[in-house]
């Protein structure tokens, strides 16, 4: 009997021991996922506060933007009464060096940085243009009417898929692209004075000057 009870002893600790082992596989499972989220958005985090938009990733640098066309935001005149356009990946390769800014009226840094694509529009030889992500055509029209609109066009990405393919993280990004439509300069977050002078009109004089044939050598 007593051999009997402490095989049944032994085998309710292995039992037991066994169900602990579970748990703690499954609870280091479970952290997995957690773990190596935060450390890719860490890694975000410090690329972005960096200040420096090349440590931010982006595999389009160097390759033709995607495939896109981008209905106009209802309603947006300009002063003398024409509708403002909207506009597709075939305005971007038409030879004409391209700023493509993402903005929404949501947006509290697209706020701030608006006086500076105002300041681009009027500074720089380039069609801006204005991609309004998932924005209310509404409260986009009254952001432009009250802030000024520096677009040339402004295309409705309503559904934010246009977005996903041009690899946007969050809004304001702006890209600078050559005449031959590929993506040469890519900035995360709103543009500054210092943005403005020590980058984005650098990538814009440094597309400009390889022209329309060359742009797209690399």
């Amino acid at each position: 009997m007593r051999d009997e009870t402490l095989e049944a002893g032994d085998a309710g600790s292995a039992e037991t021991a066994e169900r602990a082992d579970r748990r703690r596989l499954r609870a280091t499972l479970a952290a997995i996922p957690v773990v190596l989220f935060v450390t890719i958005a860490a890694m975000f985090y410090v690329a972005l506060r960096s200040g420096d938009p090349a440590t931010v990733p982006s595999a389009l640098i160097g390759y033709p933007a995607p495939q896109f066309a981008l209905a106009p935001l209802e309603g947006l005149h300009r002063p003398d009464g024409t509708p403002v356009a909207g506009f597709s990946s075939r305005e971007l390769a038409a030879g004409r060096v391209s700023v493509v800014n993402v903005w929404a009226s949501w947006c509290g840094p697209c706020r701030a940085e608006h006086p500076y694509l105002v300041q681009l529009g009027e500074a720089a030889d380039v069609q801006l243009l204005g991609l309004n992500y998932k924005d209310a055509p509404a409260n986009a029209r009254r952001f432009l009417g009250m802030h000024g609109n520096p677009f040339d066009a402004v295309g409705v990405d309503a559904s934010g898929r246009a977005a996903i393919d041009w690899g946007v993280y969050g809004v304001p990004e702006t890209f600078v692209v050559d005449g031959n439509g590929t993506i040469r300069f890519k900035h995360v977050g709103p543009i500054t004075e210092d943005v403005l002078e020590q980058h984005i009109l650098p990538a814009i004089a440094s597309a400009t000057a390889a022209g329309p044939d060359r742009a797209g050598g690399g």
